[in-house]
């Protein structure tokens, strides 16, 4: 691990994966995760010539809390980041809570990035035109309800609910196949046990943040080569989530997935790998 100072002085943990000479790629976890998250079989990496750069947004692992952060707040951090490692120009992604902090990036400082991906993300909760619970798990829709209302409600919420102890217990039972998969159960319990590991302030801050909060940029804006992925069978995020984002986003390309759900993501991500590093 190490430690990256952001613009205002916060710490930032950073992982690196794979490897150590390899093409940087960027990462940014879902929620609630840390920067233990990643794609569990690390041969790909190996395989690809990849450096893979994770890092624990505020309040989860290692980083610094950063309170009443919006999406858009993860641009200059991953900015900071960059710096520290003395990154150039490289590609970013983000499955699920994380592809709109990829997305973030993209959109302020296109100058750094030659390509992004965003695997089963959420939308924006002020996106127009968008139903944006329809469709959604019951849980991520009493967030959504208790967001809309507050922080409060949403520390309340988090108080009643004694589910959020584990990372299985956060999905569907369509999703347990993928989830019960020894390197991804292993992955997981390893990444969800470091973010929660300082308490759930950071998970707190995070829900608020996607469920609450305009992002504070518009998706738009992004001019670098996109990549939407969404599975057609994803409760978790629904995939009018990415449809709607795919129509935002000039310069994004939708793929559907027909069979997939929200932990279709892992199936999914050597392509994408693929696909972003044909852009370095």
């Amino acid at each position: 691990m190490r430690e990256v100072k952001a613009a205002d002085g916060r710490t930032l943990a950073v992982e690196e994966w794979g490897e150590p000479g390899g093409r940087p790629v960027v990462y940014t976890h879902g929620t609630p995760m840390s920067r233990l998250a990643r794609y569990p079989h690390p041969e790909l990496f190996t395989e690809l010539g990849i450096r893979l750069i994770t890092y624990d947004r505020p309040g989860f692992g290692r980083s610094t809390p950063h309170g009443g952060r919006r999406v858009v707040d993860a641009a200059d951090d991953i900015r900071a980041i960059a710096d520290a490692l003395g990154l150039d120009r490289f590609p970013v992604f983000g499955v699920s809570g994380g592809g709109p902090h990829a997305l973030a990036f993209a959109a302020r400082h296109p100058d750094r990035v030659t390509r992004a991906a965003s695997l089963a993300s959420l939308a924006p909760c002020d996106a127009q035109g968008l139903d944006w619970t329809g469709g959604m798990m019951e849980s991520n829709r009493r967030s959504s309800e208790a967001a809309l209302v507050g922080r409060d409600a949403l520390v309340k919420l988090f108080a009643e609910d004694e589910e959020s102890d584990s990372p299985a217990a956060l999905l569907p039972p369509a999703e347990q196949a993928v989830l019960a998969q020894p390197e991804v159960q292993a992955m997981l319990g390893a990444a969800f046990a470091e973010a929660v590991r300082p308490g759930k302030e950071g998970w707190i801050d995070d829900e608020f943040a996607l469920y609450g909060l305009p992002w504070g940029f518009d998706p738009a804006v992004i001019g670098v080569p996109v990549r939407i992925w969404h599975g057609s069978l994803d409760t978790v995020v629904p995939v009018t989530h990415g449809r709607w984002l795919a129509g935002r986003i000039p310069s994004a390309t939708l793929i559907e997935a027909d069979d997939a759900g929200h932990a279709g993501h892992f199936a999914a991500t050597p392509a994408m790998l693929r696909w972003l590093l044909d852009g370095v």
